[in-house]
């Protein structure tokens, strides 16, 4: 099991290093990973950066099911461009049927946490209690929010899974660069039915 004293020197050793590399570093810590996904704007980076180094890793798609049609499309356009190891989870009610009795709560209304348990942790859970991996690619940033802007490109997850950002340090404008060099689509139509602003924590994470 990795310490924090670890991660630490990984982060300090690995700031300036390339997406490749620090992929490339995380599987020599630990071979049994996933990378996980919601085909947010950018997502495609970290889905064409993992599988160039493992094309088979298992790809988690927690899908909410409120994603726009916009957003449905994308995913099924770079999952067939990458050729990705989808591993689709999904709420244990549909939304329409959610809909009817809970509707979509204001983050501020105390059904709030039931609906995000409902329809982002619990099919979260679920996925990674049956994949159990050691590490966990995602596609975290500096910026996004106050707790990201804290944990560097390797930090621990609650559960101690080691989580890897390697384009922690990318702006906008270099991801742009990068979807243009490898010929990857992008889309911003997306909604997230948990979150009332872009900078508010969804769970998963903090």
């Amino acid at each position: 099991m990795i310490d924090q004293n670890q991660i630490e020197k990984l982060n300090e050793a690995f700031k300036e290093a390339s997406p490749s590399d620090i992929i490339k570093k995380a599987f020599e810590l630990n071979k049994k990973a996933v990378v996980t996904t919601n085909f947010r704007p950018y997502e495609a980076a970290i889905l064409h950066a993992v599988s160039q180094v493992k094309s088979n890793i298992p790809v988690v798609w927690c899908d909410t099911g409120y994603n726009t049609l916009q957003t449905y499309k994308h995913a099924e356009d770079v999952i067939a461009n990458l050729n990705l190891n989808v591993f689709l989870y999904v709420p244990k009610q549909t939304s329409a049927h959610r809909d009817v009795v809970l509707g979509i709560p204001s983050v501020d209304a105390p059904e709030h946490a039931l609906f995000t348990e409902q329809v982002k942790l619990e099919p979260f859970k679920r996925a990674m209690d049956e994949h159990k991996p050691n590490v966990w690619f995602t596609n975290l940033r500096q910026g996004q929010t106050a707790f990201r802007n804290s944990i560097g490109i390797f930090s621990l997850s609650k559960d101690g899974v080691l989580k890897v950002s390697p384009f922690y340090y990318w702006t906008d404008e270099k991801l742009d660069s990068y979807l243009e060099e490898h010929n990857l689509p992008n889309e911003f139509k997306y909604f997230d039915p948990t979150k009332a602003l872009e900078n508010r924590e969804c769970g998963l994470h903090a």
